[in-house]
């Protein structure tokens, strides 16, 4: 359920209606808004009792149920979008965040001057693998804490934040070391120790969709996150499994603009996973951005036909300089704006 404070209450008779609700094993979480204060009341299903005594409180100007089974999550729980920064990027905002760099990282040279290229393109936040979960335990499943290194080098070439996958709750806290977002990939979106793990981080999660994962399911992954403490989350759609083996995944745009709806969270658009190849990475890009998309995650490398992982839908650093200039029209179309370049030193 969500208590409305009245406009104007002071902090302390805030702090006593949280106090009767944690009197009552649940937990509160209170929104501070610019008006007024709300506060969320999560832990059980509605109760008539603990609803009917809120709103005998002065303070209390309503007591709403939530009908949403994710409550944290959900816009009737917080209703004004969530913004953050990572650095001096700010995500949910106005701009549109492209994210960018390959699926694995391979040597210094080659991530060093992937982060060297897309920045100049505009891209804002520096992507690539470290520990990668592959279908074939033969396949290459990154470098590991090298990689991770690598990824710092290159945030201290160029200044980009680095986003990165964590595979397991125990690699969290090293991963969280190196990185400035975490990332939970599609095949992890269920792992609950380890969306626990990432919630009780200090670091920014971006949550990839499942292949099969329905949208609730996914919101309710997020809400894991969320109830550990991190409210610094990203939500995105990558594709979900389809029968037409033409492309990699369906990629779900329409997502995108009803997760918006149903959220407060960011979403994150992901057209490389989504399509497998990489010459359609350019117009899903635009698309997810005309219907809404928050940022873009891109996978570029220097020498696609020779990535250890994901070449077919890998942009070279050329066909990444060509898509940021057509990204900033659609954003522009809609109101928004790629945030400006930088240079390429601090």
């Amino acid at each position: 359920m969500i208590v409305v404070m009245k406009t104007g209450t002071p902090e302390h008779e805030i702090h006593e209606v949280i106090k009767r609700i944690e009197e009552q094993g649940l937990i509160a979480h209170p929104i501070f808004g610019a008006e007024r204060t709300v506060v969320g009341v999560v832990g059980s299903s509605f109760r008539q009792d603990l609803a009917d005594m809120l709103s005998s409180v002065e303070a209390v100007e309503s007591v709403i149920p939530v009908s949403k089974k994710y409550k944290l999550a959900s816009r009737e729980f917080h209703p004004v979008s969530t913004t953050f920064k990572v650095g001096d990027v700010v995500i949910g905002g106005e701009e549109v965040v492209v994210m960018a760099g390959p699926c694995s990282v391979e040597n210094e040279e080659q991530i060093v001057t992937t982060a060297r290229a897309v920045k100049a393109s505009g891209a804002r936040i520096l992507r690539g693998g470290a520990f990668k979960p592959r279908t074939s335990p033969y396949q290459f499943r990154g470098m590991g804490e090298d990689g991770l290194k690598l990824l710092a080098t290159a945030r201290a070439e160029t200044g980009l934040p680095v986003i990165t996958e964590v595979l397991t709750p125990a690699d969290v806290e090293l991963v969280a070391q190196y990185a400035d977002i975490l990332q939970i990939g599609a095949r992890n979106m269920q792992n609950f120790l380890l969306l626990e793990e990432c919630g009780r981080s200090n670091k920014p999660v971006l949550l990839k969709r499942g292949i099969s994962a329905t949208i609730e399911e996914w919101l309710l992954a997020a809400e894991y996150i969320l109830n550990a403490g991190n409210k610094e989350v990203m939500l995105c759609e990558r594709g979900i499994r389809g029968y037409d083996t033409m492309t990699r995944n369906i990629f779900d745009l329409s997502a995108v603009p009803l997760v918006k709806k149903l959220s407060h969270l960011p979403v994150i658009a992901d057209p490389s996973h989504a399509t497998g190849k990489w010459y359609l990475v350019e117009p899903m890009a635009m698309a997810s951005i005309a219907c809404g998309a928050d940022g873009l995650i891109i996978e570029v490398h220097p020498n696609p036909d020779h990535a250890l992982s994901d070449g077919p839908q890998s942009l070279t650093l050329e066909n990444f300089a060509k898509l940021m200039p057509k990204v900033e029209k659609i954003a522009v179309a809609t109101e928004r704006h790629v945030l400006p370049r930088l240079s390429q030193a601090r």
